[in-house]
């Protein structure tokens, strides 16, 4: 939270090293003001997510999903909140306001929007049979990233976190994601863009025996920390790399990067404690998560396990 849309630069002049939560900078444009232990927009529409699921019996209606979007920003900007819808997913739930069939509304999705809030399809479903694992993804996809690109960074996301939940190692979970991702990318309208699948397999093995401040500055140069799925889907996984699966390491790092730290974050900690689980983080950060933004998710990931 306190790191995003800063430069790794900033964040190692503001910070040093982040070793736990820290509140926000007051020049941070996206998220001054808020507490340590906060979450972001990544953790709020993953829930929704969550609880549409459940509300469908496993099946998400896009039109509805749209408008719960479109309220949680509305209630964002009541609170003068400037943590906010994403760009492809701004873009979409405008076209929906205006009339246009959720169908059509994301294609042109690319960025990390729909990797961010995926999660809850990974617990829900088991990652095969995988074509039937990716209706499922789409459904969480369609009405703002409904692209090769969108569709490709979330099933790589619902696969690891579904290979972790389902007893799978780490590498199984990476494996499971390269090949979600290839197969993702069958989907939805095509957009140019690199194959997310070979970038997660390469960023994996870029930071591999690495030192951690250098791999961290190879994630930055090379890999990328944008809001573009291409970028911060793999920077996940080299993040995993990184951390050897540890899940609050890798949330750590990821906010030691700067950049779209929150999202990238997400992400690597829902594939690390997919396969680590809660025991795996410490008491007391779970404690302040609690306290400070009134979350219980257990209750609803017993009832999205129930779907599985």
């Amino acid at each position: 939270m306190p790191t995003q849309v800063m430069s790794r630069r900033e964040v190692v002049r503001a910070y040093g090293t982040l070793t736990g939560f820290a509140p926000a900078g007051p020049d941070n444009p996206v998220s001054a003001g808020m507490p340590a232990g906060s979450v972001t927009d990544d953790t709020d529409q993953a829930v929704i997510v969550g609880e549409l699921l459940v509300e469908g019996g496993g099946h998400i209606d896009p039109l509805r999903l749209a408008h719960e979007l479109l309220d949680w920003e509305k209630g964002m900007k009541a609170k003068g909140s400037f943590d906010l819808l994403g760009p492809s997913t701004k873009a979409a739930l405008d076209m929906v306001a205006r009339g246009v069939p959720p169908e059509e509304a994301g294609r042109y999705g690319t960025t990390n929007g729909s990797a961010m809030r995926v999660t809850p399809v990974g617990i829900a479903f088991p990652a095969r049979p995988t074509e039937a694992f990716l209706d499922r993804v789409v459904e969480s996809c369609q009405v703002t990233h409904d692209t090769t690109v969108g569709i490709a960074g979330a099933a790589a996301v619902a696969a690891a976190v579904s290979t972790g939940v389902g007893g799978g190692t780490l590498e199984d979970a990476v494996a499971a994601a390269v090949e979600a991702a290839g197969a993702g990318a069958e989907r939805g309208h095509w957009i140019a863009g690199a194959d997310i699948a070979s970038r997660i397999a390469w960023a994996w093995e870029l930071v591999g025996g690495v030192p951690e401040a250098e791999a961290l500055d190879l994630v930055c140069s090379l890999v990328g920390t944008s809001v573009a799925s291409q970028e911060s889907v793999p920077a996940a996984f080299a993040v995993l790399s990184v951390a050897g699966g540890d899940p609050w390491r890798s949330t750590l790092l990821a906010a030691n990067l700067g950049g779209d730290s929150d999202t990238i974050g997400a992400i690597a900690g829902a594939g690390a404690g997919s396969v680590a689980g809660l025991s795996a983080l410490p008491a007391d950060a779970v404690d302040t998560l609690r306290t400070v933004n009134d979350l219980e998710l257990e209750p609803l990931t017993e009832r999205l396990l129930a779907l599985r």
